[in-house]
């Protein structure tokens, strides 16, 4: 069976696949405020680092965190986690936007860039995993909470549909 991770890769890779550099500039029809397909995958690829960063703190200290989930994360958690409904309409984290500026990329760039990304968080997600336990809600998220390490692939695999179908959707609008 395949973990998340593993099926978010596929999952892209799908989306993106064969598109050259001046198509994954393409954004939304109408919507110049709207992110091109190269910055949805630019905020997905910060995204990791962020969650790897969050990792390797954790490890640092030795600890998981001490945080308890409130009832409101307790049902945000449900929709995305469980039923895999990513809500829509919601800012970014400037941590985590999208990146500007950046030399056009080709798909098979971009798809390098998120298997490496996703390799160096799944490694620190086992690294911290292995420290705490499987089932230990390790490291916050800052809208969610706490979260166990099969959640956290589970927010980057709703999080990464929400963000699929917005380039499907591009795609479609531009007949690529």
């Amino acid at each position: 069976m395949k973990d998340d991770l593993e099926v978010l890769s596929e999952e892209l890779e799908l989306a993106l696949g064969g598109l050259d550099s001046s198509q994954t500039q393409l954004r939304p029809v109408g919507a110049q405020d709207k992110w091109t397909i190269q910055q949805i995958v630019g905020h997905l690829l910060r995204t990791y680092a962020a969650t790897e960063k969050a990792m390797e703190a954790r490890i640092v200290k030795g600890q998981p965190t001490k945080a308890k989930v409130s009832p409101m994360q307790w049902a945000a958690q449900c929709l995305v986690l469980r039923v895999g409904y990513f809500p829509s309409g919601r800012i970014a984290p400037e941590a985590v936007r999208a990146p500007v500026g950046e030399e056009a990329a080709p798909a098979g760039i971009l798809l390098t860039q998120i298997e490496l990304a996703l390799s160096a968080m799944n490694k620190k997600l086992a690294a911290a995993e292995t420290l705490f336990g499987s089932r230990h809600r390790a490291v916050n998220h800052m809208i969610l909470g706490p979260l166990n390490f099969d959640q956290w692939s589970k927010f980057h695999l709703a999080h990464g549909r929400h963000h699929i179908k917005q380039i499907v959707a591009i795609r479609k609008q531009h007949g690529v």
